[in-house]
Formats: structure tokens, sequence, C-alpha cells
């Protein structure tokens, strides 16, 4: 059951897309993947802005379309907001980038894949080459979590791809979101005898828990921003610190620093500038202390002149889908100006 039955549906299109360089990862992932596109009532896509939901960690785009309960899915939202004149009509692509370990961050990794290549060239290809929308100019992403920090990212380092992002909650300020995790990674390593019994264990279930999904969290981003070269070393994961003290590995901790947005943003700011709107939120009260990094960025931006919309908002990490009632509006008229 549709969330506002008094309001004309958009039309979800579903296609197979098999990729020429996905398959190209350590970790057995399929290259061929579920898109859906949105397109609001009234278009076929042609000529209109693109926007592209990347999600967080553990979801998939497919996930974004599904029923919701006592609320309405991106799809539902969509045609709200476009309904109530709020924003212009947009296409909005759903791409499916599950990986084995869980989730994505949306960067090139020998061990995960080349999933930023894909998001900038073969998936813009299919979509456009199908729809005749977005182009140069008229591209935007969006995301919470692991999908707001592959929007900031993109925005970095692919600017000449997209003019609009926005960055919900997104992964920054490693030290805070990632480092404390640590111990607890060593510690099922530990229970479980290696990484890959660990990982083969949590694939046969039959149920997991909350902290065995934090462990695996900390393992994807492993092979992230740090990927082993050693083909016989497992899906590439090897952990920044060391496995009996938790000490930080000082070149190892590097390497994942060199990903992290309040680090790196000063070499990027030229590319910021460029972008025809940037959002940044965080959560006042995010569990995984991302609102302090959100934090840092936002002031290293503001120092630069370079122009952005910052909001906090009292909650945390969790259910916050409403944002997107003030963060869509914004990337869709941005792309129009």
């Amino acid at each position: 059951m549709r969330a506002r039955l008094d309001i004309p549906a958009g039309t979800l299109h579903r296609f197979s897309h098999r990729s020429e360089i996905l398959g190209h990862n350590r970790l057995g992932d399929t290259a061929t993947r579920e898109i859906i596109v949105y397109t609001p009532h009234g278009h076929d896509g042609n000529g209109l802005p693109l926007l592209v939901d990347i999600v967080g960690f553990t979801a998939g785009g497919p996930a974004h379309v599904n029923w919701k309960n006592f609320g309405e899915n991106v799809p539902e939202r969509l045609d709200r907001l476009i309904h109530e004149g709020r924003m212009p009509p947009v296409a909005v692509v759903f791409p499916d980038c599950f990986t084995r370990l869980g989730g994505n961050q949306y960067i090139d990794s020998d061990a995960m894949g080349p999933w930023g290549t894909w998001l900038t060239t073969e998936l813009l290809e299919d979509v456009e080459g199908r729809f005749k929308c977005g182009g140069d100019g008229k591209r935007g992403l969006f995301g919470k979590s692991s999908g707001g920090y592959g929007a900031i990212i993109h925005a970095m380092k692919h600017s000449d791809i997209w003019s609009a992002a926005a960055c919900h909650s997104g992964d920054m300020a490693f030290e805070l979101c990632y480092l404390p995790e640590m111990a607890s990674a060593l510690r099922a390593i530990a229970r479980a005898g290696s990484i890959e019994t660990f990982v083969t264990d949590f694939e046969k279930g039959p149920k997991y828990s909350g902290s065995a999904l934090h462990d695996l969290m900390t393992f994807a981003m492993a092979a992230t921003y740090d990927p082993d070269p050693d083909p016989d070393v497992f899906c590439g994961i090897r952990l920044p610190v060391d496995p009996h003290t938790c000490e930080l590995i000082e070149e190892r901790w590097n390497a994942w620093l060199e990903w992290d947005p309040v680090v790196i943003v000063d070499r990027h700011l030229y590319a910021l500038r460029s972008l025809k709107g940037l959002w940044i939120e965080c959560g006042e009260v995010d569990q995984y202390n991302l609102v302090y990094g959100a934090r840092r960025l936002h002031k290293k931006l503001d120092a630069a002149g370079v122009e952005h919309v910052y909001q906090e908002f009292n909650d945390n990490h969790s259910s916050i889908d409403y944002r997107l009632d003030e963060s869509l509006p914004f990337l869709a008229n941005s792309l129009l100006s």
C-alpha cells in the first residue's frame, strides 16, 4: 500500500546491467547488477536532471524502492515533493552496489572492485543512454552513512562528472568512527581463528549479532581503504593495528587517512568550489561520532570560502530518511541553476 494514494505515482524501470569491469574484484562478487530508475509521473526521463542514490552499509539501491511501513520509500517521497512543487521533476537511479562484505564506500579498490570508476562510467552510460537524462551539469548524487561518504568523496574526486552532492551523516574523521571498532574486530578474529573463518561463518547464518555486523564492516573498510596486495590474503583484508596489542601500524593507518574527507579536503577545494550545490549534514547525537567529523569538514570549507549548506539536526544516525525532504529539493534545484 502506498503512503499517499492521492498523489500520482512515478514509474520504476528495472533492468539488468552487465558490467565489463565490476568482475575485477577479490570477493567473488557478480558483475551483473540490478538497476532501478525512477521517472516522475508524466515523464519518460528525457531531458531531466539525474540523481544517483548510493546507500549505506548493509543496504542496496533496490531496498530504497521497497514498501515501507508507516512512511514513504524514496520514490513515494519523490512523488510527494514533486507533486507539492517543492522540487522539479528528476530521474533517480537506485543501483545495486552490495558486496560480499556487506557494503560499499564507492571508491576503487583492488579487493572490493572498481566501484568509483563504474559509477562514473558504465552506470551513467547505460542509464543516460536508455533514458536520455542527466549529462554534463545535470548529474548529482546523494547518500547516507557509507553513501554519504561516497557522495562527498565523489564530489571531491569526480567534480567533472557530478555537479551536486548531498552527504548525509557520511563517514569522516576516521579516528573517531573507525578506530573505536578495531579492538572488537581483533576479538572477533581471535574467537573465529581467522578473518576468513569469521566471514564464512557469518555467511552461513542463520542469524548474526549486531557486534558481528560491526566487525564485518571493519573488515570491509580494510578491504576498501588499504587492501593487502598479496593475492593469498582472504579478500585482501588487513587491519591497520597490531593483532596482539591493537597499536596503530602507522603505514597502514596512513593509507586509510588518504581516504578521510576531513584529512584530504584541502587538496580538493577547487573541485568543491566548482559544484552547483553541496549539502552536508549530520545528527547532533550521531552514535558513530560522525557529527564531529562533519563539523571539522564544515569548518575547513567555511575557512576556504567553499559555498555549501551545512545543517545539524536533533537526531542520531538511524531512521533519518525524512531529512531527504530538505536535501532532494536542494539538489534538484541546484542542477537546474
